[in-house]
C-alpha cells in the first residue's frame, strides 16, 4: 500500500484515470511556510497535512493535491509601523516581532479567490468531492465557506467541522507536542529537539500547547492513526 503514487504531480494520465475513477476524491492540504519553533521546519503546516492525506489516500483512495503554503492569520501592526502576523503576537512569543521564517500570510479575500480557483479546476479535473484541512486559520475559513461553496461548485465537500473538531486529532497546538509529534512520525529526520534546550523553566518561543519536549514519534503515529479513523467515518457518512 505504501508505495501507491497518490499525490497529483507524481501521476501518469491511465494511473490518474484509475485513480479517479476508483475514487473522486481530492484531498488539499493547507499549509505555510511559517515559524513552527526553533525545532521544526518552516513547512510543517503543509508537511503534516500532506502526510495525512498521502496515508488516507494509500488507504481510502482518492488523490493529494500540492499544498497550498499562504494562509490568512490574525494581523495587525505596531504603533512603531512593525506588521505582527499570526504567532508574532501571541503570548508565548516575548518580545512580540517577526518571527525567522515566516513567508506565508494572505488576505481572506485572496485566500478565498484561491480555494474558489482550485475548486474549479478540480471540478472541471472529474473530482466530486474535497477534503481539506490543515493550518489553523486556514482550516477555519475553509470551514465557514463549505456550505455556499459546495452549493455553488456542486462538489461534496469536507474538512473538520464543529461536529468532529473535538475528535480531530492532527494540527490542534502550535509546534507543540501535537505538531512536533506528528512531524517526528511523518519526517523524523527533520526534528530537532535539542535546540528547544532542557531548561523547563524556559518556554520555547512562538509554541502554543503542551511542551513539544515531551512529543514523540510513538504519539504521533496515535495521533495519525486516530485521525484516519475518524477520516473513514467522515468519508462513509458522507457517501463519497
Amino acid at each position: 500500500m505504501s508505495n501507491q503514487r497518490v499525490r497529483f504531480s507524481d501521476l501518469l494520465p491511465h494511473q490518474f484515470r484509475a485513480r479517479l475513477k476508483q475514487r473522486p476524491l481530492a484531498y488539499l492540504p493547507l499549509g505555510t511556510l511559517e515559524w513552527h519553533g526553533e525545532h521544526l521546519p518552516l513547512g510543517s503546516d503543509a508537511i503534516i497535512s500532506e502526510g495525512l492525506f498521502v496515508r488516507a489516500a494509500q488507504r481510502f483512495g482518492g488523490i493529494v493535491m500540492p499544498p497550498i503554503h499562504l494562509g490568512p492569520d490574525r494581523q495587525k501592526t505596531t504603533p512603531d509601523g512593525v506588521v505582527l502576523q499570526g504567532m508574532e503576537y501571541h503570548e508565548s512569543t516575548t518580545p512580540h516581532r517577526p518571527l525567522d521564517g515566516s513567508c506565508y500570510w494572505i488576505g481572506p479575500g485572496a485566500f478565498n479567490a484561491l480555494l474558489d480557483a482550485i475548486l474549479e479546476q478540480l471540478k472541471r479535473a472529474g473530482f466530486k468531492a474535497v477534503f481539506a484541512d490543515g493550518h489553523g486559520p486556514s482550516r477555519n475559513h475553509w470551514r465557514q465557506g463549505l456550505a455556499e461553496r459546495q452549493e455553488r461548485f456542486g462538489l461534496k465537500l469536507l474538512g473538520v467541522t464543529e461536529d468532529t473538531v473535538k475528535e480531530w486529532r492532527s494540527q490542534t497546538d502550535h509546534a507543540a507536542k501535537n505538531e512536533t509529534s506528528l512531524v517526528m512520525a511523518l519526517r523524523p529526520e527533520l526534528p530537532d529537539l535539542a535546540q528547544l534546550g532542557a531548561d523547563r523553566s524556559v518556554w520555547p518561543q512562538g509554541v502554543g500547547g503542551p511542551d513539544p519536549r515531551d512529543a514523540s514519534a510513538a504519539f504521533g503515529e496515535e495521533c495519525l492513526e486516530a485521525t484516519l479513523q475518524l477520516m473513514r467515518k467522515k468519508l462513509d457518512e458522507a457517501g463519497v
